[in-house]
């Protein structure tokens, strides 16, 4: 039988993890990741590690594989992983979930950022958890079984969330902001998704990592909506997801290329600035901050 981790390895775990994020401070997001057994999420070893743009199978059966900051394959042909650990400390801290808070994750695999989600907002809270894939929704089902603040459904995120949230938690890429995830965020709300291009523009050549992408921060103020990308990440793109044409994705690379981390805010179904770092006709990113007169 499988050994499972213990208390004081996760903890270990979160503080290094918490760590390498560059997260000075955040009790609550420690205590979370300490709770959660991320073994009950990935199924029975060998364990594939995905590394240098391939996989390889963990050298051992010990659950310590686990707490590592390493991604595990889910769906390995597909490229579908349990992601980097740090990355997703980095992508919560900066979401700050608070007690009580109603929490949608889009592309939630096989729940187990959902269960740290659903430790973060506790028995108040609420987390809707939407996969597309049918085999790993009833996995993530199963793994959140016990937690009744949670509630998973098969599906296509980009639909979701039906109901006002606090948070929009996306775990895949595209080249725009799904219009829920925008009109659905409550005053304070806030969403993060990774903004970006496919490596390949279709015709088969294996699973679509995007090329160019950063985790961008979206936050609903009276003004408008303030934005900022907190790092450049690496996602498989979304299944289900329309594509815009390639002579949009030609712009965003170009934009790209340029000071991304200038970014600062996001126009939405408002008349386009001419300075805009990235603009489209219904919306774009600027490098100006909110002003109030942005609201009017």
């Amino acid at each position: 039988m499988l050994a499972g981790s213990t208390t004081e390895q996760r903890r270990h775990y979160a503080v290094r993890m918490l760590q390498k994020a560059g997260i000075l401070e955040d009790g609550a997001l420690a205590r979370a990741f300490s709770q959660v057994r991320r073994e009950d999420f990935l199924g029975p070893p060998p364990w594939l590690i995905q590394e240098h743009g391939g996989y390889r199978e963990a050298p051992s059966h010990d659950v310590a594989t686990l707490y590592e900051d390493v991604l595990v394959g889910l769906d390995a042909p597909r490229g579908v992983n349990n992601g980097s650990p740090s990355l997703h400390a980095l992508a919560l801290h900066s979401l700050a979930p608070q007690g009580g808070e109603a929490v949608v994750h889009a592309g939630a695999g096989t729940g187990y950022y959902t269960a740290i989600l659903s430790e973060l907002v506790g028995p108040q809270g609420r987390v809707l958890a939407i996969e597309y894939d049918a085999a790993l929704a009833e996995r993530a089902r199963a793994g959140l079984a016990d937690r009744g603040n949670v509630d998973v459904i098969c599906g296509n995120a980009v639909e979701w969330p039906r109901e006002d949230a606090d948070i929009v938690y996306v775990n895949f890429a595209v080249d725009r902001p799904a219009d829920p995830w925008i009109e659905r965020l409550k005053p304070g709300g806030r969403l993060l998704f990774p903004l970006g291009v496919p490596l390949f523009e279709g015709g088969g050549k294996g699973p679509e990592y995007t090329a160019m992408a950063g985790f961008l921060l979206v936050r609903r103020e009276a003004a408008g909506y303030a934005a900022r990308f907190i790092e450049g990440v690496s996602f498989v793109w979304g299944e289900g997801v329309a594509q815009s044409d390639w002579a949009c994705h030609t712009r965003l690379r170009a934009a790209f290329a340029d000071n991304w981390r200038a970014v600062q805010s996001l126009r939405w179904k408002g008349v386009a600035a001419e300075d805009e770092w990235y603009s489209e006709p219904d919306w774009g990113l600027s490098t100006h901050a909110l002003t109030v007169a942005a609201a009017e």
